[in-house]
């Protein structure tokens, strides 16, 4: 235990989780405000297509109304916990289940190589969670282990870098109908290396005054 708590104090770990919570978190945005405006996932219909097609999978799904939309939520508030960084382990609870559904999903139809990315997206959510493995302990049982000092990714930079991203994101996907995944991906790049470069000023200050 004290061996992942001295890794958790330092700097590059902590910016690798918090940009990790960044992208897993972002990754189902455009999926999630789809469900919830009772959209398709695809533009393509599948009454017609073959029984057990991903096809015809999602023309279920979204078919069912209320439960393709409450999934859709389910997903929103799991990438929103996450963005936060203060409610991330919460948001990183609520998304193993779903992305470990997911990645299910597409082993049992045929979805190509999307596999390999939602199981890595699996496999980074377990990550997250063995981060914070020294909070997790309550649930067998054990005490809670908490850090010496506050920790950088604590900082409100990334609360606000957060609810930056959430708002640009919710914007342009609820308000563009043509949206581009290039762009909404190109300004969230944007975003994360300017917090990058707020954090470094940041760092080398308080670094100055120790």
């Amino acid at each position: 235990m004290m061996s992942l708590l001295a890794w958790k104090q330092k700097i590059w770990l902590q910016l690798a989780v918090i940009y990790t919570r960044y992208v897993i978190g972002g990754a189902f945005v455009f999926a999630s405000l789809i469900k919830i405006k009772g959209e398709r996932f695809t533009m393509v219909k599948g009454e017609g297509s073959p029984f057990h097609s991903p096809e015809h999978f999602f023309e279920t799904l979204y078919q069912s109304g209320l439960y393709w939309q409450f999934l859709g939520v389910a997903q929103l508030v799991a990438w929103v916990l996450l963005l936060t960084q203060r409610y991330a382990l919460l948001g990183a609870l609520l998304f193993l289940p779903i992305i470990a559904n997911i990645y299910v999903i597409t082993i049992s139809y045929e979805f190509g190589y999307t596999h390999v990315i939602t199981g890595a997206m699996l496999l980074a959510t377990v990550g997250l969670l063995a981060w914070d493995w020294n909070r997790l302990r309550i649930v067998l049982n054990q005490p809670v282990v908490l850090l010496p000092s506050p920790a950088f990714y604590e900082h409100k930079l990334w609360e606000g870098l957060g609810l930056v991203l959430f708002v640009y994101t919710v914007g342009y996907r609820g308000l563009v109908e043509r949206y581009n995944p290039l762009i909404w991906f190109g300004v969230c790049v944007l975003v994360g290396a300017l917090g990058l470069l707020i954090s470094w000023v940041l760092y080398r200050r308080l670094k100055s005054t120790t």
